[in-house]
């Protein structure tokens, strides 16, 4: 059996009934000025779930997942994560993002740090580990995403994918309940993206809850427990891989199905 399939098999035999909810909106609406980028997005992603949010340019996908850590501020609905809504209340937002990973675009790594220092700067100064301790654990989860080599080079001296399995280390090292992911692969080299989605799967199968925005078709027919697909701000189709793929009801889904297969 491939890897592949060992990833899609144990994604879809799982029974997720029974699991808490991690991360609930309800009726959420987001505008920047006269654009109304999300209108009324309601849905639920469980304990170890994982999400693939799919769907156009300017569909609202990148702002949906930016308001579920607080980095967009939502206008209209609910949002709650790991029982904690997030409001206007500070002490909530902070406690949100102590819980949640998040992975941009971009690497956005601190350029004068070596990689051991990206990866161990959070931790002391926030989980207020001990330098040692931090530094350990950056081993090590340079170890799990396989650049353990890389621990005393600065990101310039690293390959685009490089890089982002060193951002995904440092989300991982501030121990999340969940990671988000928006279009982590977009903007590396066609080579690159693999060693990144590997890195991204063995996240899945270890148990993480993970939400992705990203066009990686493969990816998403592999890993994904549900399918999201966004057009104009909403959710306008939601179901398993195989209902996305084989079987979708909108026609809208099945239009984007058809220009990007």
């Amino acid at each position: 059996m491939s890897d592949n399939e060992t990833a899609s098999s144990t994604r879809r035999d799982r029974d997720l009934t029974n699991a808490q909810d991690m991360i609930v909106c309800e009726g959420v609406s987001k505008w920047f000025g006269d654009f109304q980028a999300l209108n009324g997005v309601s849905a639920t992603i469980k304990e170890q779930e994982v999400v693939v949010v799919l769907g156009p340019s300017g569909s609202g996908k990148s702002t949906w997942i930016r308001c579920i850590n607080r980095l967009e501020q939502h206008q209209e609905g609910r949002i709650v994560v790991d029982g904690v809504e997030l409001s206007n209340d500070l002490r909530n937002i902070e406690k949100v993002r102590s819980e949640v990973g998040m992975v941009f675009q971009m690497f956005n790594l601190f350029p004068h740090l070596t990689v051991r220092d990206n990866i161990s700067l959070a931790p002391i100064w926030v989980r207020k580990k001990p330098r040692t301790e931090a530094e350990e654990q950056a081993t090590a989860l340079l170890e799990r995403v396989g650049i353990p080599e890389q621990a005393d080079k600065f990101p310039g001296q690293l390959s685009g994918g490089q890089q982002q399995r060193v951002a995904i280390a440092r989300a991982l090292a501030m121990e999340p309940k969940v990671m988000l992911f928006d279009e982590p692969t977009s903007a590396l080299d066609p080579e690159m993206i693999k060693e990144v989605l590997d890195v991204m799967k063995e996240l899945a199968l270890s148990g993480m809850t993970m939400m992705v925005v990203t066009h990686e078709m493969g990816f998403a027919k592999e890993v994904a427990d549900k399918i999201m697909f966004m057009e104009g701000g909403q959710i306008v189709e939601m179901g398993t891989p195989e209902h996305f793929f084989t079987n979708p009801t909108e026609e809208r889904t099945k239009l984007f199905l058809s220009q990007i297969l």
